[in-house]
């Protein structure tokens, strides 16, 4: 039983550990302005 808990706690963690991967530079939500004036500066 308690190996089944310490590799529970263990898979846990790394799968935590894994969930932030990528996750970087600010977090906010886009303006909806900055989509519609970089679509017209291609066309």
């Amino acid at each position: 039983m308690k190996r089944c808990v310490t590799t529970l706690s263990a898979v846990l963690l790394i799968a935590l550990l894994l969930v932030g991967c990528g996750q970087k530079g600010p977090l906010y939500l886009p303006d909806e302005d900055t989509h519609g004036s970089a679509a017209e500066q291609e066309g």
